[in-house]
């Protein structure tokens, strides 16, 4: 009844899709792992506690929901592994309520866990194929980001923008500086850099042109494009 209650709060579906006792037993399972690995945010391990992966894969790879394992998606592209997801989930360092720019939307799977953290979600994804078919899941389980648009992910959000934070979950050959633009003093970019494997980074903004950075070793990600497609 508790995952229940929570799901409700963050998706507030007319009718929830199926998360049986065992999708929750596997989930904190999982969950178990990812502690063993070192997370330890708060708000990111209740987020995925509660947050149904199997919702956002493909039918015939459900039962592989709850492994540690990236899986395709559509349009060439992938859901994280849930570790991935959990680390920039806790290196953007955010509190409920802060503003958060999402870029590259891909299953859905990260909004919804930010939207868990209680965070106001804008989210861009590039492929209409893949942006299409998580509009439609969105719609079926309710889950309502502030924004979620078609467009290109390196340009970000300049109109709705500053952000606290921006996490790109797609591999960025060099740094977009439009993005840097686009943080409050004190917000944090995060975004893997590099060909493969990629350099997790993150920048925090410490003044109008100032930005620390720091590196947070190999991830392996799809390569961020740009443009709509």
């Amino acid at each position: 009844m508790l995952f229940l209650v929570g799901l409700k709060c963050i998706f507030d579906p007319m009718q929830l899709p199926i998360d049986s006792p065992k999708h929750q037993g596997q989930r904190l399972q999982l969950v178990a792992l990812l502690k063993e690995k070192g997370i330890a945010h708060p708000q990111v391990i209740a987020a995925l506690e509660m947050v149904p992966r199997h919702w956002f894969m493909d039918p015939g790879l459900a039962s592989h929901a709850y492994k540690n394992k990236a899986y395709p998606i559509a349009a060439e592209q992938t859901i994280s592994h849930p570790y991935t997801v959990a680390f920039q989930s806790e290196l953007i360092d955010v509190k409920a309520g802060d503003k958060v720019l999402e870029i590259g939307t891909g299953s859905g799977y990260q909004t919804a866990i930010l939207k868990a953290m209680q965070l106001e979600i804008y989210t861009i994804e590039r492929q209409r194929e893949l942006f299409k078919k998580t509009q439609r899941l969105f719609d079926q389980i309710g889950l309502r980001p502030k924004q979620v648009l078609l467009g290109d992910g390196y340009l970000g959000l300049p109109k709705d923008g500053p952000f606290d934070a921006i996490i790109v979950t797609a591999g960025a050959p060099y740094l977009p500086k439009a993005l840097l633009s686009q943080l409050k003093i004190g917000g944090r970019l995060v975004i893997p850099i590099g060909e493969d494997p990629q350099i997790m980074h993150r920048y925090t903004r410490t003044g109008d042109k100032h930005f620390d950075k720091e590196t947070f070793g190999e991830f392996r990600f799809v390569p961020l494009l740009k443009d709509k497609n």
